[in-house]
């Protein structure tokens, strides 16, 4: 009897990743065979993004992919966007299952109640009032990565005038020290050495249960087995001084933030409804480099927010050229239904947006060439991972520095010591063995 296959496509953030892993280690423990999003499959699983109107967009081709590669197959679509449109989703002929936030991580029974009904009754729809999302469901990306992403944290309270995501993830909420630190065991168990610390908004972890993220990253310290762990983005007005007094005094915990920013312009903070200023940010980022001079710094940035001036913008470019950042990840604004943005007025138009997004995306990789040639002549520690691309494998040093070698199958999953010394044309350290 032939094994079932099933494939699975992700859209957007890390968090969605590690929750993709965990659902498909569910479909190979129930002897289902995970094929490459390329392949033909029975099912076809597309955990879906609602950020930006783009990744919206990319989801609905996906589906239309899936169908072509094979018609005969179901289609699921579940996350965030199957929590904010399923009635829009329902009306795809191709899609046979719809799954909100919570409810996606019970696609496998959801397929095997009705595996053998008819087509037209196999439509499932599924998703709760995003009000009576309540419970955390952990998860954490296993494969043939030498890193995991580890979900500490789901959804968000801040409700920022841009976003969506509290829509479509809910409250704040988040897992126990104790169940974190279980999962971190069977990561290690695994032979996975780097752990990053994921979330909607991990800096509030704990909050329901009495806990908080400053004692959940000292309890993971402790772990052997684990020789890394990342801290992906935290919120500057919750990246306290005992976090980065830990992180500084830490063998574990790596010199490598990603501090969202969204503006250099206090005005635009306000409208955004962000909780801190940019004096606070830059505080932030003082204090890590005076202990962690050589620490990488990445900062998120929104374009275009509807009444952002000209003066506004250069408030934003002159702000990240005179601060210590590393790089920034620049996004253009994308308008969400249903946010509080979306009623404001002095829209700003594409043609500005992408002036703008191009000349701070041309700042943030002068920022980054620098840093990556402050770095010549020193030796880091480089994790090497498994991808081959033209022959090369890459890794990343602690502060995250792109390294790359001649493909050597031992080196995967091995941390070597390396001294930086030649830099490419696409600004990769060039490592020989």
């Amino acid at each position: 009897m032939n094994r079932k296959k099933v494939a699975f496509k992700t859209f957007g953030c890390k968090l969605n990743f590690s929750e993709t892993s965990a659902i498909s280690r569910k479909f190979k423990h129930n002897g289902f065979d995970v094929v490459d999003f390329k392949d033909k499959a029975d099912i076809y699983v597309i955990n879906s993004c609602t950020v930006t109107a783009n990744a919206e967009k990319k989801c609905k081709a996906a589906i239309r992919q899936s169908n072509r590669r094979n018609p005969d197959a179901k289609i699921a679509v579940i996350g965030c966007l199957s929590q904010l449109i399923p009635d829009e989703l329902k009306k795809f002929h191709q899609v046979d299952f719809v799954l909100g936030s919570n409810e996606k991580f019970n696609l496998l029974d959801c397929i095997k109640n009705i595996e053998n009904s008819d087509k037209a009754a196999q439509k499932y729809v599924f998703t709760n009032k995003i009000s009576e999302i309540t419970g955390f469901i952990p998860s954490y990306s296993s494969g043939y990565r030498t890193r995991s992403f580890l979900k500490i944290q789901d959804g968000c309270d801040y409700y920022c005038s841009y976003c969506i995501i509290p829509y479509a993830r809910g409250h704040s909420r988040s897992d126990t020290i104790a169940n974190s630190t279980k999962l971190a065991k069977e990561i290690a168990k695994k032979g996975i050495k780097e752990i990053v610390l994921t979330g909607v908004n991990i800096g509030d972890f704990g909050k329901n249960n009495n806990e908080n993220f400053y004692e959940l990253i000292c309890e993971l310290d402790k772990i052997e087995g684990i020789e890394r762990y990342r801290i992906s983005s935290i919120e500057p007005d919750l990246l306290y001084d005992e976090i980065i007094d830990f992180v500084a005094g830490s063998k574990k915990f790596l010199p490598h933030f990603h501090i969202p920013l969204q503006s250099g312009s206090n005005k635009i903070l306000n409208l955004m409804h962000r909780k801190y200023n940019r004096e606070l940010f830059a505080g932030r980022v003082d204090k890590i480099k005076l202990l962690m001079p050589h620490s990488c710094i990445a900062a998120d940035v929104i374009v275009g927010f509807p009444g952002e001036s000209d003066n506004d913008f250069i408030d934003t470019y002159n702000f990240i050229e005179s601060i210590d950042i590393t790089y920034a990840h620049v996004f253009s604004y994308s308008e969400r239904p249903g946010t509080l943005a979306q009623k404001l007025p002095d829209k700003i138009s594409n043609k500005i947006i992408k002036k703008r997004s191009r000349e701070l995306q041309n700042l943030s990789a002068k920022k980054k060439k620098y840093f990556y040639q402050q770095n010549i002549n020193r030796s880091f520690k480089v994790l090497f991972e498994s991808d081959m691309d033209n022959g090369f494998m890459h890794g990343f040093t602690e502060n995250y520095i792109k390294v790359k070698t001649k493909y050597n199958p031992k080196l995967i999953n091995q941390i070597i010591l390396v001294e930086l010394k030649n830099l490419d044309e696409d600004n990769v350290y060039v490592f020989d063995v």
